[in-house]
């Protein structure tokens, strides 16, 4: 137990070193390059991030954990735009393009929306397994190849993402393109091995409480592995890099569903078991008000309040869930 925390403390160190360079890497090659920084959210930042929850489900998968490989991507989803984006906001309010708007966050409605539909695929069919199949895994897997194509296509249009804070403008010229990919590099390096070493330490101090895997891979697993995608989105948020915080969680949750998830079924189909309607739901649920509140109140702007509501709810959500053990 000693240990597990050592690597629960080691793990989260790591992660937030390197949501911190990854940031200052990733907007460096953005501005060398001419790209909008929330393209290189949606690509690079975000397929970094994802890292931990495709080698966590891939494995899974393989060992025959569909709980743990589902629960893990649900569970991560939940917390990137109810935490995530709730305490991004609370740290400071997020302000939206309307490209955005009308574009992305759609896309990550219509991947939760699919999610609930494989949810209920043995039910849809009468009788049958709900499950991700290896044919659905393929077809996930096409349409994130369609939705890259779509993301690359945009990466040489203009950045119409809010102009940074005069405060976070201050240095004087990006650094050096061979320094920035030593940031990125670095800073993907230790997001990744520090959620690993997180998801151990958590895993083994759950695992030694009896909690079900299904319920691991809902929070300690989910948890661990969105805390690269929650510190390079604060990290970027107080360096006045919208684009880049709110292209992270969105293309982190599309990443997730259909790439994470098309990868591991298409290696071995993913029965749902005990990950149900509730969590799909609540997954759904999260993704229309991150929708929704980029409109109410202040226009394409989540405000602390909103990002205080959705902490609150996932708060919520947790506490259910333990209550259900």
């Amino acid at each position: 137990m000693i240990m597990d925390i050592v690597w629960l403390v080691a793990g989260l160190v790591l992660i937030l070193a390197g949501a911190n360079a990854l940031t200052d890497g990733a907007s460096a090659i953005a501005k060398r390059m001419g790209i909008s920084e929330l393209v290189v959210g949606l690509t690079v930042v975000a397929f970094g991030t994802s890292t931990p929850e495709l080698v966590i489900s891939v494995v899974s998968a393989i060992n025959g954990n569909s709980q743990l490989a589902i629960g893990n991507v649900v569970g991560s989803n939940i917390m990137n735009i109810l935490v995530i984006i709730g305490v991004t906001a609370m740290v400071r309010p997020i302000t939206v393009t309307r490209s955005v708007m009308s574009l992305e966050i759609p896309m990550v409605i219509l991947s939760s929306a699919v999610l609930l539909v494989l949810g209920n695929s043995g039910s849809i069919d009468g009788g049958g397994v709900n499950e991700v199949s290896r044919v659905s895994g393929i077809f996930l897997l096409i349409f994130f190849l369609l939705f890259m194509r779509y993301t690359f296509a945009s990466a040489k249009q203009p950045d119409l993402s809010p102009a940074a804070p005069a405060e976070a403008r201050t240095e004087s010229a990006p650094m050096p393109m061979w320094k920035s990919a030593i940031y990125v590099v670095l800073g993907l390096a230790a997001l990744v091995w520090g959620g690993d070493r997180f998801v151990d330490g958590a895993s083994g101090i759950a695992a030694g409480l009896g909690v079900s895997e299904a319920v691991i891979g809902l929070t300690i697993v989910a948890v661990g592995t969105s805390l690269p995608e929650l510190a390079t989105s604060v990290v970027a948020a107080t360096k006045g890099r919208a684009g880049l915080a709110v292209g992270n969680v969105i293309g982190s949750n599309i990443f997730n569903v259909l790439m994470v998830l098309g990868v591991s079924a298409t290696i071995k189909p993913l029965p749902f078991d005990s990950i149900g309607n509730f969590d799909l739901l609540t997954l759904l649920t999260a993704s229309i008000l991150f929708y929704l509140f980029g409109w109410l109140f202040k226009e394409r702007t989540i405000t602390r309040i909103e990002g205080a509501l959705l902490t609150s709810i996932y708060i919520a959500y947790v506490a259910i869930l333990l209550i259900r053990l």
